[in-house]
């Protein structure tokens, strides 16, 4: 399943906008970016899709099952009614349902809202969800091993406040549980957590814990065969689950491996970082955050695709806001890619400020937000952070009053008017570390007009 495109009519900063979403024919890649000022719309283009396909999970779960309505403090101020309709494109196996007639691979609905007591410009057309909906519905019907699409929002309120340990409710694990808060806006990961404590309770039960596996290599370490015989045992009882997501966290991260509860010298989850065993709680805020995010993708991946081989390659959309939240540069550079190798069969639609994110993965497409007005970038593969910085963010490489000073300063060596040179040097010096390297240019370019004088 994928959003062909989002059509927005005075919602948010929006008065009328259409917006096609990657893949697209000139752009291949499965992740759609948006960039721009604070205030500019990004959130509610991310807060408009889940709005629609909140839609789609309720229909799934009932027939007649209402999503999320189009809240009216989002209706643009001049506006008294909103509309948002989607398109999605989703290729479905032909049905043996009785009574169902050959289904198309286009599906488009409109969810519309007036503001109280006004008049209504624009209806709801939700048929092609329902009609989407019952096509799944109808296949787990005959089939409860039928991949369900995943469907998520993470909004920039995801968190990792705590790592809870004791179980406080009861969860169920079934394929539809995979839909649970996973479009809900200020969601932690908490959850996630409980999750992952419960299941590894129930898969050390039937295999052989982490602990007591490490305890045995000792023992067993001169005989191999048996050694091998028992891994082959304990791999055969890990739940299908967990591996899934200690699977994406090993290839996201490929210095985090190993994901687990241990329970000495006292219950707390560890992971192995660099081959070193850390407490989680013990990581950065974003590394934890990743590490969550990360899994919490790869667990409704797995819930929702209990057929498949491998389900992360499951489909679905995600959608993240601020994907470069608490992300060091490094990590922002190669986000993308590493979505795309872990997750090669979800459609992502990001926002970000990083330029990082933009010029580090080939094919993106990427709309820049001004003013209730949307524009397609060109390609930004390969260019430098300040290129993308000045010419697509609209912001200095530098800060400004250095920047001029230092524009000033080229202009009078240029000028050959050198002792004013000298004097604007003088102060950059004083105030810059002696390695900053337009000084260091500054510096030899005054020093060649300085000959030049010499010698004539």
């Amino acid at each position: 399943m994928e959003i062909k495109r989002i059509v927005l009519n005075n919602i948010g900063p929006f008065k009328s906008v259409e917006i096609p979403l990657a893949p697209t024919e000139q752009k291949p890649s499965n992740i759609t970016v948006f960039i721009g000022n604070n205030g500019t719309g990004k959130t509610s283009v991310l807060q408009a899709l889940a709005t629609s396909l909140s839609w789609f999970i309720a229909r799934l779960r009932t027939e007649k099952g209402n999503g999320n309505p189009i809240p009216e403090e989002t209706i643009l101020n001049t506006a008294n009614t909103a509309k948002i309709e989607i398109e999605i494109c989703n290729s479905l196996e032909p049905s043996t349902h009785p009574g169902e007639n050959e289904i198309s691979d286009r599906f488009q609905w409109t969810l519309a809202k007036t503001r109280k007591g006004r008049k209504a410009q624009y209806t709801s057309h939700l048929g092609d969800c329902t009609r989407l909906a019952n096509h799944y519905r109808n296949a787990l019907t005959q089939d409860d091993q039928t991949s369900l699409p995943l469907i998520a929002f993470y909004p920039v309120e995801r968190v990792v406040l705590d790592i809870p340990l004791k179980i406080r409710t009861k969860h169920t694990f079934l394929q539809m549980d995979g839909y649970d808060n996973s479009l809900s806006q200020g969601v932690d990961f908490r959850r996630f957590f409980e999750w992952f404590r419960e299941r590894e309770d129930t898969e050390n039960e039937s295999g052989i814990s982490e602990d007591l596996l490490s305890q045995l290599r000792t023992i067993l370490e001169q005989n191999q065969e048996v050694w091998r015989r028992l891994n082959e045992l304990n791999a055969s009882a890990k739940d299908r689950q967990l591996t899934a997501v200690r699977t994406a966290i090993r290839q996201f991260m490929p210095h985090m491996d190993n994901l687990r509860v241990r329970r000495k010298p006292r219950l707390h989850m560890a992971i192995d970082k660099n081959g070193e065993t850390l407490n989680v709680a013990q990581l950065s805020q974003g590394e934890k955050s990743l590490i969550a995010l990360v899994g919490d993708i790869a667990r409704r991946l797995a819930m929702q695709n209990p057929a498949l081989e491998n389900p992360l390659t499951g489909d679905g959309i995600i959608l993240i806001d601020e994907v470069d939240l608490h992300l060091h540069p490094s990590w922002q550079r190669s986000l993308c890619d590493r979505l795309i190798k872990t997750f090669p069969h979800c459609q992502f639609v990001l926002t970000t400020h990083s330029p990082l994110v933009i010029s580090d993965c080939k094919n993106v497409l990427v709309y820049t937000l001004t003013n209730g007005e949307l524009q397609e970038l060109p390609s930004q593969y390969g260019q430098d952070a300040n290129t993308v910085l000045l010419d697509v963010m609209d912001t200095s490489i530098r800060n400004e009053k250095i920047n001029a000073e230092l524009n000033d300063l080229l202009d009078a060596i240029q000028d050959s008017n050198l002792d004013h040179a000298e004097e604007l040097l003088a102060e950059l010096t004083a105030e810059l570390p002696a390695n900053h390297l337009e000084l260091v240019k500054a510096k030899l370019l005054l020093h060649k007009q300085k000959l030049r004088h010499a010698n004539h």
